[in-house]
């Protein structure tokens, strides 16, 4: 009681120059307890200390006012599940319009996330029209001839007790009437003084939100409070409420009809009017309601009021977007029948504006059409490419007038396409053109440099084929280190990227894509009447998903891809085709009047390695009879010299092969590694055998072991790779029947599976066996080299090698007296599941040679062990539930792996 005593001392000391330094350490149950004292010890404590109580009352009512102001919790409503699920979908789409989303109603979101509380800040300015009830505090401060400051509440009563005035009643008044009224009659009382009235501290009142809220019920809210506080203490309008028909009922009559959407849309507030204690906001349900998406500002679901047209929900859609066809605006809308029916509207007429809604309608505002009109595209090889304006009279040099600023250092400047329609029904023609003579001002040929008509679309392409291609230049290298360094990364980065890509969504970065089938199949056209002839050295198909943006195969996609399906009877196919000694074979459009050096334009022109005197176009000519096939030969040499006897017109599905110059040879090269007495790569000529290169290599060394020899070859090696991966393709699908028709054990499931992995690891080797010194010794012809071919050699080795089921694999040296069970047993014996019936021998030469049971323990003669030879141990396919493709498998193992233990022993 003591420490009360010194903390209420300290609070009437203090009063009259600052409260606030001191509120931190009077707790508020303390200065209730203040409070609570009857009248006359308050007073006496404040005569003893000097100060008037009053005041002392005033400051701790207005530090507290905040908190002594009661109001009911606002309930929000919470972030529903359809919208966190809508914000998780919206990381996997950049595009909005990728998304299926429904209608919602529009205001709903306002009432999401709404604040704590509604409770008004003192720092506000009192409405005049303030009406003063039971509960409101006064301050009332006393100037002049005589000073004080009275904290007044009103009364039960409606009054207010002013000190040496009396009680006066105030309740029922206006904030700024109540004001005027006080200080009259206080002046009246007092000669002398000037009177200041202001409101300290707010009442509360318990007003009740009914209907179709989201959390129904009685509120208790701040005197200052509205009809939106009250909807949002109440957590906004349920999912079927109104937001335009909120009624406020005092005294069970409606006072106010309150329209969110005037809020809302016009950010008119002039209906919502203050509450009184006692009041009743009541939402009704809502009756009627119209849907509206399309080409708007703000697609939602709209509540009507009567009269409502499209005037109106086109302004409360915020009007239609400048992407919108509002002459056939689509209303869904059910008749008399209970069906739904279709009603076009034309809202740029203004009668059919005024037309009135109905509730149920389902308004589609339709987008304009995405064609352009009377525009050029400009696609390709060029700096800027897209849409450009049609002019009367305008060229392709008027687009493109400059090589150097408009056409990128790729561009194939020897050919270029105009996809032009010709016709109503969208049919397409091709005009061909020499790029670099049409942007020649000073020899410009109107022959190329085309006048251009509108919707023309302009093709320019690449000149090479592979996108890696297409990146490198000498400018790409003029950099500093520091900038090739961060070149480099970024490249790997970017190769991380995809990896990591094919590696989440399945497939590798080298296979094809799935997503580009179209384009791909469009690429493709004409596949089983075209010969795919290897261009340069590779003999691969390219990837689709690896072609240079603007490579042919590319964008003639589509182009081909329409003239394929405008061919019908009485319209021929608007296809040729060119095969042999080009840099592009494939099929191209036949552009108007195209010739056959247009033809070798379109396919980048001729090989280094193309016979010039004579070349071949096959035709197809209708008769009465039927269809026959005709061939001309034609000299390239003249023809690409604008010979017209030779520099035929093109007809429908020719076909121009371009044959190779006779006895042609590329540059082969066959590599020879080891001991030879001069080892290196060595370019053959045609019909050369491997003696010979050996031979003029200049043999082979003292230390050579020939028997051991490995030869490969290129093809071989592909064909190995193809058989490879047909054979996991089979044993993936054997083990797979196994598994359904018995039980088989998880360990030889394991197996299996350890086995697919080793196949897909091996590295193809391509080795043709060989007997190198009896192919020396007869100098024999039956092997003819090709280029890729390489021979190994090794040094001579004294050892034998033990792989496969025995307890260690180990290299064991030569001992003629020794037989291949003594091999075995210095390895440690086989293992339990060792198929010793199957043992073999690969020979250092390559070949295989099974372990005959007589000779098993023989350790002489033709079965007997050499230098280098290795003996496979291989397991018993009893172990694998019989797999019949195991022994296969496990075969080309081992086989790979002696191979290449061989050419990396050199």
């Amino acid at each position: 009681m003591i420490h009360f005593i010194r903390l209420l001392t300290s609070l009437l000391v203090v009063s009259t120059l600052s409260f606030s330094s001191l509120a931190a350490q009077i707790s508020q149950q303390q200065i209730e307890q203040f409070k609570n004292l009857p009248k006359s010890q308050q007073q006496a404590l404040a005569q003893s200390m000097g100060v008037d109580l009053n005041s002392v009352m005033g400051q701790i009512s207005g530090s507290n006012q905040q908190t002594q102001l009661s109001s009911s919790p606002v309930s929000p409503r919470p972030v529903t599940e359809n919208n966190v699920q809508k914000q998780a979908e919206v990381t996997y789409f950049e595009n909005d319009s990728e998304l299926f989303q429904p209608l919602e109603r529009f205001g709903m979101d306002v009432f999401a996330n709404a604040p704590s509380t509604f409770a008004p800040t003192m720092d506000i300015a009192i409405p005049k029209h303030y009406i003063l009830g039971v509960g409101d505090q006064l301050s009332i401060q006393i100037y002049g001839k005589e000073n004080a400051e009275y904290i007044l509440p009103i009364t039960r009563e409606g009054n207010i007790l002013i000190p040496n005035v009396g009680p006066v009643k105030v309740v029922g008044l206006a904030f700024d009437e109540m004001k005027t009224f006080l200080a009259e009659r206080i002046q009246q009382r007092i000669i002398g003084v000037n009177v200041v009235v202001s409101l300290a501290e707010l009442r509360s009142m318990r007003i009740f939100v009914l209907g179709d809220a989201y959390k129904p019920g009685p509120y208790t809210l701040s005197s200052l409070s509205s009809v939106t506080h009250a909807i949002f203490a109440a957590g906004g309008v349920s999912d079927i409420g109104s937001l335009r028909n909120i009624e406020v009922k005092r005294a069970g009559k409606v006072v106010q009809t309150v329209d969110l959407y005037d809020l809302l849309i016009q950010g008119d507030s002039s209906s919502d009017i203050l509450l009184q204690s006692g009041d009743v906001v009541f939402i009704p349900t809502q009756s009627k309601s119209v849907s509206i998406l399309g080409e708007v500002r703000r697609p939602a679901i709209y509540e009507l009021k009567t009269g409502d047209s499209f005037n109106q929900i086109i302004e409360m859609a915020g009007g239609l977007l400048p992407s919108a066809y509002p002459q056939s605006t689509m209303v869904e809308r059910y008749n008399e029948h209970s069906l739904r029916s279709i009603i076009n509207v034309d809202l740029t007429d203004s009668k059919a504006r005024k037309q009135l809604l109905k509730s149920g309608d389902y308004i589609r505002v339709l987008k304009s059409s995405g064609m352009y009109e009377q525009s050029i595209t400009v696609i390709g090889a060029v700096s800027r490419p897209g849409k450009y304006q049609w002019q009367q009279g305008v060229k392709i040099a008027d687009l493109l007038p400059s090589l150097d600023s408009h056409i990128l250092p790729s561009a194939d400047l020897s050919y270029g396409l105009i996809v032009r329609q010709k016709d109503q029904a969208r049919n397409i023609e091709v005009l061909q053109f020499n790029l670099a003579k049409a942007l020649n001002k000073s020899t410009s040929d109107p022959v190329d440099n085309l006048t251009l008509l509108p919707n023309d679309k302009l093709l320019i392409f690449s000149n090479v084929t592979k996108s890696v291609d297409e990146k490198l230049s000498l400018d790409e290298l003029a950099y500093t280190q520091e900038q090739l360094f961060a070149k480099e990364r970024q490249q790997a980065k970017s190769l991380h990227k995809e990896k990591s890509f094919w590696k989440k969504y399945g497939g590798s970065s080298s296979q094809r894509a799935i997503g580009i089938n179209e384009a791909e199949e469009a690429a493709q056209i004409g596949s089983q009447s075209i010969v795919q002839i290897a261009n340069g050295a590779s003999g691969s198909e390219t990837d689709f998903r690896e072609m240079a943006l603007f490579s042919r195969p590319r964008l003639l996609a589509p182009v081909l891809r329409k003239l394929r399906q405008q061919g019908a009877s009485g319209q021929p196919l608007q296809l040729v085709e060119v095969d042999g000694q080009v840099k592009f074979p494939g099929i191209y459009p036949l552009a108007k009047n195209a010739k056959v050096s247009d033809l070798l334009a379109a396919a980048g022109g001729v090989k280094e390695s193309a016979y010039l005197a004579r070349a071949e176009v096959t035709r197809n000519t209708l008769t009465v009879e039927g269809a026959s096939k005709t061939s001309l030969d034609v000299d390239l040499g003249l023809a690409l010299k604008e010979n017209k006897d030779f520099n035929i017109a093109l007809q429908s599905k020719d076909r121009l092969n371009v044959h190779k110059i006779p006895a042609w040879s590329e540059n082969h090269v066959v590599e020879l590694r080891g001991e030879f007495v001069f080892p290196g790569k060595y370019t053959i000529r045609r019909g050369e055998t491997l003696a010979d290169l050996v031979i003029k290599a200049g043999g082979l060394t003292d230390y050579a072991h020939p028997d051991a020899s490995v030869f490969t070859r290129k093809k071989l090696k592909e064909l190995e790779q193809q058989n490879l991966v047909k054979l996991a393709s089979d044993l993936r699908v054997e083990m797979a029947s196994k598994s359904l028709s018995e039980n088989g054990s998880a360990a030889s499931y394991n197996d299996a599976q350890k086995l697919l992995a080793d196949i897909t690891n091996v590295e193809p080797v391509g080795r043709l066996v060989i007997d190198l010194p009896g192919l020396m010794a007869a100098n024999n012809s039956e092997v003819l080299l090709e280029g890729g071919d390489v021979l190994f050699v090794p040094t001579k080795k004294n050892s034998i090698n033990v792989i496969g089921q025995v307890q260690v694999g180990s290299s064991h040296l030569y001992n003629s007296a020794m037989s291949a069970e003594d091999y075995i047993a210095q390895s440690g014996g086989i293992k339990k599941r060792a198929d010793a019936e199957r043992i073999y021998i690969i020979s250092a030469g390559g070949s295989i040679k099974m372990v005959e049971e007589n000779n098993w323990f023989a350790g002489a003669g033709e079965s007997s062990l050499k230098p280098g030879d290795t003996i496979v141990v291989p397991l018993d396919s009893e172990y694998m539930n019989d797999l019949t493709l195991w022994s296969t498998a496990t075969q080309i193992i081992y086989n790979s792996a002696v191979a290449v233990a061989a050419i990396n022993g050199i």
